[in-house]
């Protein structure tokens, strides 16, 4: 029996093979790429396909032991944490909050959160960047009493208080044990990073969406891992199955997982966009349709995305990691073009 081929059948067919007809990287693009990162305060550009070392260079006072702040590229590390934590049978993505944190039960919009909903920012939370200031001495409790928005499911905000409130939501799964213990002990040893420095309030907990400080080949050992399905140089972090959670978007914003930006919305009729410039805008005015970050890029291409245009590009058909860090946090740069450059295209 022949089955009909639908537009979008016939869409995903040609955006699957297009993905598969890119050449592999060249060291003349890397380079072409790296020249476009250093001329916008670019201090760490390196290129990892099919296992081996392509490209490195380090620019602009970066040096390859040197490590600098990721920003909200620490997200993806909680997020991986996240489902490990599934795995353990700790609790399921679409448990609800109010199960574990019990005091939101009489709010009719918080008692139907659910932990998926937290770590894909749609939980209709005020998205809270006032959390990333050092001066706050417990930011989860802080982070409980933040105000509910919109409805469950309805929007997309971005900011410190989803993975805060996900933070004390652990704290209390772990009955009381370190969730940066937890971390460190599950994600970062063996991702060979160890104990980065984070962010801390003053009771000593970690701030979830912002604070580690790595280095490129640090940073690309998670673009591994996801290359790996879960697995790093023989051990299995996470499994497959479970990873794949973080790579599908919501009907709130398409173009974000659980905690890592996709490109899966690129295709023929998707425009490319700034990502961080909407991020600046007011949530109710950002707009997250029909987007994407490179149209040159496949569209099964994942990003660890850090404020100043720090970015862990992972492209799965090509089976590459790039890492680009900056000194600069105000530096104008595009990642479509420099995704041109890289990719020859």
């Amino acid at each position: 029996m022949k089955w009909p081929v639908t537009a979008s059948c016939a869409l995903t067919c040609l955006l699957v093979a297009e993905a598969r007809a890119l050449p592999a990287l060249s060291s003349a693009n890397c380079a072409k790429a790296a020249q476009y990162s250093e001329s916008k305060h670019g201090t760490s550009f390196l290129v990892i396909q099919d296992g081996r070392t392509l490209f490195e260079r380090y620019a602009n006072g970066g040096a390859v032991d040197g490590a600098w702040p990721v920003f909200s590229g620490t997200k993806s590390f909680w997020g991986i944490a996240a489902l490990i934590a599934v795995g353990e049978g700790l609790f399921t993505l679409d448990d609800r909050v109010s199960d574990t944190i019990t005091e939101w039960r009489g709010d009719a919009r918080k008692s139907q959160i659910t932990i998926r909903q937290l770590l894909n920012f749609t939980d209709g939370i005020e998205p809270a960047p006032f959390l990333h200031r050092e001066s706050i001495r417990d930011r989860n409790a802080v982070a409980l009493t933040l105000s509910s928005v919109a409805a469950p499911g309805s929007v997309f905000t971005y900011g410190p208080s989803h993975l805060q409130i996900f933070s004390e939501l652990l704290r209390r799964k772990l009955h009381g044990r370190s969730t940066i213990s937890y971390l460190e002990e599950h994600v970062l040893t063996p991702l060979g990073i160890g104990s980065p420095d984070y962010k801390k309030d003053g009771r000593g907990s970690p701030l979830l969406a912002s604070g580690f400080h790595l280095g490129a080949r640090q940073w690309a050992a998670l673009g591994e891992m996801v290359l790996g399905h879960g697995n790093y140089r023989g051990r299995q972090i996470v499994s497959g199955d479970l990873l794949q959670q973080a790579f599908s978007g919501s009907s709130a914003n398409p173009s974000y997982g659980l905690t890592f930006w996709l490109n899966r919305p690129a295709g023929l009729f998707a425009s490319e966009a700034d990502i961080e410039k909407i991020l600046d805008l007011p949530w109710p005015r950002a707009s997250w349709r029909g987007i994407c970050m490179s149209k040159s890029a496949p569209p099964d291409m994942v990003v660890g995305l850090g404020s100043g245009y720090h970015r862990l590009f992972v492209i799965p058909s090509m089976n590459a990691v790039i890492v680009r860090q900056s000194s600069a946090a105000n530096a104008k740069f595009s990642d479509a073009y420099l995704l041109r450059l890289l990719l020859g295209r």
